[in-house]
């Protein structure tokens, strides 16, 4: 049984909780999103694009509540969380400028006689399986270009975000989304698998770890549906060659730290060539030490708790079992005492393999450094890694840098600056970080019939 509950980590009470859905619940949404999607997919896009202008507009409205709201869900900064919410503006401007564009028909050349177009359209019934880490920011860039396309979503958020998942359903209907089109659902792992086999579904977008990824796309895969992934990265930060070390100790500080170190995508393994790496560690370990964590209501703290205690443990383990092996923790490395999920920032070094931190995921703020060489050695340990999210080069060449960028095996990769993004960008990597994109004209089409007409001479 999946449990809906706020369990605010800076303090570690519960501050509400949440049923899951009855089986009869469950079947009313799957028939009310069915029903909506005969009344959305006909709605002229002008008429589309203005609830998604509409829904931009009450973000900006609600700015501060909903800020509050997940800042005591899953701890994020106050301050962050506004910024996040910025998304939930830009996202939805930015489709309900673009989709008349990307929804134009493409004219194809025909080797037979005749005129050939490919008309996109709506395929129907999509679910979101979202995560905890960017509550509304996941959301909106799942739901703003499916609904600007005609079709409608079900959303699974995650446990530990219930009232910000049941505010984003209010904003949609205030926005004036029909009832039906953007549903929440309380739902448990077995009412989702109910969901992906209803055969009026055609879709499943993922954003969260590796494990839920795998379990989602493996049952979709049973019942034809086609999925799109965003999963787990260890995103590699390569540090070659700088005529400015400070402001790089500072693009990967801040890399490191975003969202306590609970970002997909957010610099994790920074790699130094051997010239740069004493002086790196030393001025990266006194930058991490710094930047401490606190009450995210506080503008003074650098940063918030994780997200549980769960989350804490588990990075705690990763943390011992490289020490325990002969790594060296240059700062941090215990959690701090208290009833909060807090982690202080920790810079790693002499990770080998066999160390769970080599391999693995840090969800937190724990950064490991190695160093290497030269650049070959540099591309070599990057790509030794299951994962293939993003990455960023360092190096006061650029062009350079994107030479080494195009040898790099992930879906992103930016170029002396740390990760970003926008939507406009596509999103998403390669290897078990998932497949599929999202943003930009890339996120629009995944879940597009993309029809063929072909009219003779």
């Amino acid at each position: 049984m999946t449990t809906f509950r706020v369990t605010n980590p800076a303090t570690g009470e519960t501050e509400s909780e949440f049923p899951s859905l009855t089986a009869a619940e469950l079947e009313d949404a799957l028939d009310r999103a069915a029903a909506a999607y005969e009344v959305w997919r006909p709605t002229p896009l002008t008429e589309r694009v203005q609830v998604l202008r509409s829904f931009a507009q009450l973000i900006e409205e609600r700015r501060d509540e909903l800020a509050l709201v997940i800042s005591r869900e899953m701890g994020k900064r106050v301050v962050d969380a506004k910024g996040e919410l910025q998304y939930g503006i830009d996202i939805p401007s930015y489709y309900a400028d673009h989709a008349e564009e990307f929804l134009a028909d493409e004219v194809r050349e025909s080797t037979s006689a005749g005129r050939a177009v490919v008309r996109k359209t709506p395929v129907g019934m999509l679910l979101g399986v979202m995560p905890w880490n960017y509550p509304y920011y996941q959301v909106v860039r799942f739901a703003a270009p499916n609904l600007a396309a005609g079709n409608v979503v079900l959303v699974k958020h995650a446990p530990q975000c219930p009232e910000s998942a049941v505010l984003i359903e209010e904003l949609f209907r205030e926005a004036g989304l029909p009832d039906g089109a953007y549903t929440n659902l309380f739902a448990t792992h077995e009412q989702v698998e109910r969901v992906i086999a209803d055969p009026r579904l055609r879709g499943v977008s993922v954003t969260g770890s590796e494990r839920a990824g795998s379990a989602v796309a493996s049952f979709a895969g049973k019942h034809l549906k086609k999925v799109v992934l965003e999963l787990g990265g260890s995103d590699p930060y390569l540090v070659l060659e700088t005529d400015d070390l400070k402001d790089v100790v500072f693009q990967c500080t801040k890399a490191r730290l975003s969202n306590a170190g609970q970002s997909c995508n957010a610099g994790k393994r920074f790699i130094v060539a051997d010239h740069l790496y004493d002086d790196f560690v030393t001025e990266f370990t006194r930058s991490m030490a710094a930047m401490q964590p606190g009450d995210p209501r506080s503008d003074d703290a650098a940063f918030g708790p994780l997200v549980s205690r769960d989350a804490v443990a588990e990075l705690s383990a990763q943390v011992q079992d490289a020490l325990d092996k002969g790594a060296m923790a240059q700062t941090g490395g215990e959690p701090l005492d208290g009833p909060g999920a807090y982690f202080p920032p920790t810079v790693l070094t002499g990770v080998e393999p066999g160390m769970r931190a080599y391999q693995e995921e840090l969800f937190g703020p724990v950064a490991v450094v190695h160093r290497v060489a030269d650049v070959d050695a540099a591309v070599a340990l990057a790509n030794d890694s299951p994962y293939g999210l993003g990455a960023a080069v360092f190096h006061s060449d650029p062009d350079v840098a994107v030479e080494v960028a195009n040898r790099l095996e992930t879906g992103m990769v930016w170029i002396n600056e740390r990760e970003g993004g926008g939507a406009s960008l596509p999103f998403g990597g390669t290897k078990r970080s998932g497949f599929g994109r999202e943003l930009g004209p890339d996120g629009f089409g995944e879940f597009l019939n993309r029809k063929l007409i072909h009219i003779p001479a």
